[in-house]
């Protein structure tokens, strides 16, 4: 069958990645793709946002089955458009997506269904949410209601750092995303990320998964959109994960169904391991990144599949089967980054770095100039590596990275530690 896979990130190239290898796919498109996409598929110079144009491209190439990567074609109605179109798709309608695309929404369905969560409340203007966060207290979390580009949440230590959070939001810091505010307590814990596909009804869970969001080693510095991952997360037990999908996972998929918002793809479900057991932080309603090109390393059974089951309603019977070993990813990216940085800087070493058995470099932020890779974004690689223990992963993957030629990148060098801490 003909794919197209929709993004052009890090994301993308691992789903591409695992596509490729399905039997069933015989031709695989991506657009717009990058740099090391490329090598597995062929790219369109299509936006994710286009969305008349990708219907035009699904329709004059008779593409078979599309998989949307990024949340914005997904909040925007991509997939209802090409069901329209006679088109399978992987990923949720416009009305479903609306977990990710509304923090709000998602806050007020965990109120109304007794979904584990942190307090909160929700505003439309600053008068109100600076007078919540006096009355609350630091620290305490604001987020932009809508989607940017997960950089929306600001965990703020004291008032001062709250209020002018408030002000920023609303004063335009992430544009329309920020027309409503979230505040919510802060939930002390630890952070790990329970992926599950669904059919609308049926849930099957993935293996588990942690990224560091902060860009700096010791979790210093603003957050990104993820500096690397590993899986799995040992703090999530197999018991907290059964209580995950008991009180946060299954009720949440029941109560979209209920309200007529019934969910199909893949939810991934941000939880704070807390001492009152997992409580939800919030959903994407896409593969996270850099989640998905750790669980893409690991999983060991056809994805594509699996994607089809969850479109086709058929997951009641499905399972996924996954290697053993652990698989980290480290994100390199551009300095400068999740701040001002400059793009067109060339890449060396990549094929020295992905010649081990086990190791893969991802491409989140390339382009094929001239017969070089150059950067292109502000996460630009993914190097990602399986070991026997997130202790190896961890070393096989800086091993990687210190064969990559970039001085104009930068990455952390303590992805995984606390995993490794915990096994000793």
């Amino acid at each position: 069958m003909k794919v197209l896979v929709i993004g052009g990130g890090g994301r993308e190239h691992a789903l591409c990645w695992a596509i490729s290898a399905s039997p069933l796919c015989t031709q695989l498109y991506c657009a717009p793709g990058n740099g090391g996409i490329a090598a597995v598929a062929e790219c369109v110079d299509i936006a994710a946002g286009d969305l008349d144009a990708l219907i035009a491209f699904c329709g004059d190439q008779d593409i078979d089955f599309v998989v949307v990567g990024p949340e914005q074609p997904l909040v925007m109605g991509l997939v209802d458009r090409l069901a329209d179109a006679g088109i399978k798709a992987f990923g949720p309608s416009a009305e479903a997506a609306i977990l990710e695309g509304s923090k709000g929404f998602t806050k007020d369905l965990c109120a109304r269904h007794n979904i584990p969560t942190a307090a909160y409340g929700r505003f439309s203007d600053a008068a109100s949410a600076r007078a919540f966060v006096e009355e609350r207290g630091a620290p305490i979390v604001v987020k932009a209601d809508g989607l940017a580009a997960g950089k929306g949440v600001i965990m703020a230590e004291t008032n001062a750092q709250a209020l002018e959070a408030v002000d920023e939001i609303f004063g335009g810091m992430f544009g329309d995303a920020g027309a409503e505010v979230v505040i919510e307590d802060w939930l002390r814990g630890e952070e790990a990320s329970l992926l599950v596909l669904v059919d609308g009804e049926n849930v099957v869970p993935m293996v588990t998964a942690q990224d560091h969001k902060r860009a700096y080693d010791g979790d210093e510095g603003p957050n990104t959109g993820g500096m690397g991952s590993y899986s799995p997360a040992p703090v999530l037990t197999d018991a907290l994960c059964d209580q995950a999908m008991d009180q946060i996972i299954r009720p949440t998929v029941a109560a979209m169904k209920a309200e007529g918002r019934t969910f199909k793809g893949v939810l991934y479900a941000g939880l704070m391991i807390t001492d009152d057991g997992p409580q939800l932080l919030e959903y994407n309603v896409r593969f996270g990144d850099p989640e998905c090109q750790v669980l893409m390393m690991r999983l060991m059974s056809d994805l594509l599949p699996a994607m089809i089951a969850s479109v086709d309603g058929q997951l009641a019977n499905f399972d996924l089967r996954w290697h053993d070993e652990a698989a980290m990813t480290v994100v390199m990216a551009a300095k400068g980054y999740p701040g001002a940085y400059e793009k067109g800087s060339k890449i060396g070493g990549l094929e020295a770095a992905s010649e081990p058995d086990g190791v893969e470099v991802f491409h989140a932020g390339t382009a094929l100039s001239d017969g070089a890779i150059v950067a292109t974004g502000g996460r630009v690689l993914n190097v990602t590596a399986l070991g026997e223990t997130i202790a190896e992963a961890q070393a096989r993957t800086y091993d990687a990275v210190d064969k990559i030629d970039w001085p104009e990148g930068f990455c952390r060098r303590d992805i995984g530690w606390r995993a490794i801490e915990r096994q000793g």
